[in-house]
């Protein structure tokens, strides 16, 4: 048999987290052929992986490259890391299914940080295959997002939905399944999916569940309400009748450090006993999100101009510097110099810099300062916020239900102060808490990163390297392999990963990303049964 490509010589660190071992790997079109001593057997390509870890691409079950990834199809940040699939919407959020309701705000929430990305979809379908028409460097495998099939149907309101209403969305829900969806997702802190009842998501996570999808869930709460947020995360799964991940899962603030031990707890006694939850997390003490996320749900509910309207309020103002004073963000204690500024359209001059900064600078007080960007940026600011335990963090990545995942996006080299994970996540695993720390060995960071996602999104030709698996590959130097992104230099890619393969073509070769090789694939629910 002749092959497309051979990786000879290299350790296989297979993703099953069994021990390594050395054999040669054959490939064919886009399917991993054959493993063993393929010496002497022709082949149009050959990779030698002499003292190199040879594993299957990483898998990011958490990104959020939904609209991204139109300005930077090639992933650069996240390819260069070794990461062959991204999975996109997360947090409650997706660019589709657009209405007549919730059409005009998603476009322009869009447009703000990506002018240039043309929205043509409108269902989810067409989201789709508009991603396949950009023909990505990377595998996108979608969800569904519950906040926005909420807004097509209630808008960015607190509203109660009617049965008619649940009706609505239980359909939208149904054709992003049929579509290729591989499963539903919410972000109960971000409007307008913080209104829904427990009831509400159980009623559209059963429409998942019907199609074999899996709900995700950024929870209601990740400070002192995180243990009644994993309980309800659970009773959905339970009551809905699907697997459940947990979303970068931690614990927010100092008085809640330590509650993860108790979280694993029952994530682990529910596994034990038949039910299929699990978690993800990054390796990292801090987060990011919107700086508008610090704002309470009255003042957030509503869309851009109707929160605009509200800030610009001298009343309301003074009444959310009474609420927020010096302790900020769903009851999570953590201080203004906890926070620091990622992104802004009109104040690149504080990107980098704590609100406790930005606040001086302007000679405001900080709940002022907040105020006056988010006005400035239509409330486009981004924010990282620091506020776990290492002791935490690294309990969390150890366990052997937690997956890794970025949380982070695809973006444009140097734009922006982002979290350091945007470009060092699956690096960072490998150099930190496998090598340095000996939190992890390496089959079981490998497992992480590769078959322990695959399973649970069902994608059951990916994640493993074994004849007749997707030739999705990452080879990397073990001993070399680290992130260099940092808080205050997060633009900067990561050492140490050799070559990437992407549905059987090098992707990236001795180190350098060949953008003109986009063999990525959109990873559709009904394609992979």
């Amino acid at each position: 048999m002749e092959f497309d490509l051979i990786i000879r010589n290299g350790v296989i660190v297979d993703g099953s987290g069994t021990p390594p071992f050395k054999s040669d790997v054959g490939i064919v079109g886009d399917t991993i052929k054959a493993i063993g001593d393929l010496t002497g057997v022709k082949s149009e390509e050959v990779i030698d992986a002499k003292n190199l870890i040879v594993a299957p691409g990483f898998i990011d079950i958490h990104n959020h490259s939904d609209i991204s990834i139109f300005e930077v199809p090639t992933a650069d940040n996240y390819i260069l890391q070794g990461v062959t699939t991204l999975v996109v919407g997360n947090c409650g959020w997706s660019p589709a299914p657009l209405t007549d309701v919730n059409k005009d705000e998603v476009i322009k929430e869009i447009k703000k940080e990506h002018p240039e990305v043309v929205v043509s979809w409108r269902s989810f379908n067409d989201y789709l295959n508009a991603l396949e028409s950009l023909k990505p460097s990377v595998n996108i495998a979608p969800l569904v997002g519950h906040g926005t099939v909420r807004s097509a149907v209630l808008g960015f309101t607190s509203s109660k939905p009617s049965e008619s209403d649940l009706t609505k969305m239980r359909e939208l829900v149904k054709e992003a399944m049929e579509a290729g969806a591989l499963g539903l997702s919410t972000g109960l802190i971000y409007i307008p999916g913080t209104f829904a009842s427990t009831d509400e998501i159980i009623e559209l996570a059963k429409v998942a569940s019907r199609y074999g999808g899996m709900y995700a869930t950024h929870m209601r709460n990740e400070g002192v309400g995180l243990l009644d947020s994993i309980n309800e995360a659970i009773t959905i799964g339970v009551k809905a009748g699907i697997t459940v991940e947990i979303s970068h899962l931690k614990a927010s603030g100092r008085p809640n450090w330590g509650k993860v031990t108790t979280a694993l707890g029952i994530i682990s006694d529910y596994a034990s006993r038949g039910f299929d939850v699990s978690a993800d997390a990054y390796p990292y003490t801090a987060s990011s999100t919107s700086l508008s996320a610090l704002l309470p749900q009255d003042i957030r509910e509503g869309s851009t101009e109707e929160v605009l309207k509200k800030l610009k309020d001298p009343a309301v103002v003074r009444e959310l510097t009474e609420r927020l004073g010096g302790v900020a963000f769903e009851e999570r204690y953590i201080s203004w110099s906890d926070i620091m500024i990622s992104f802004s359209l009109k104040h690149k001059e504080f990107e980098g810099l704590r609100m406790d900064k930005v606040a001086e600078r302007l000679g405001l007080d900080p709940v002022n300062a907040m105020v006056k960007l988010l006005i400035d940026d239509e409330l486009a600011t981004g924010m990282v916020s620091f506020g776990m335990s290492e002791e935490d963090v690294e309990k969390v990545i150890a366990h052997p239900y937690v997956a890794i995942g970025s949380d982070g996006s695809v973006g444009k080299f140097g734009e922006g102060k982002p979290h350091p994970r945007r470009y060092g996540t699956f690096p960072r695993i490998i150099a930190k808490y496998v090598r340095e720390r000996k939190a992890l060995t390496l089959t079981e960071a490998i497992r992480k990163m590769t078959s322990l996602p695959a399973r649970k999104l069902k994608l059951w030709d990916r994640g493993l390297i074994r004849p007749g698996f997707k030739a999705d590959i990452t080879i990397f130097n073990y001993y070399v392999v680290e992130d260099t992104a940092t808080y205050e230099n997060p633009h900067s890619y990561p050492r140490g990963i050799r070559y990437v393969i992407v549905n059987g073509r090098p992707t990236v070769v001795n180190g350098r990303l060949d953008k003109n090789v986009r063999n990525g694939a959109i990873l559709r629910r009904f394609k992979q049964f």
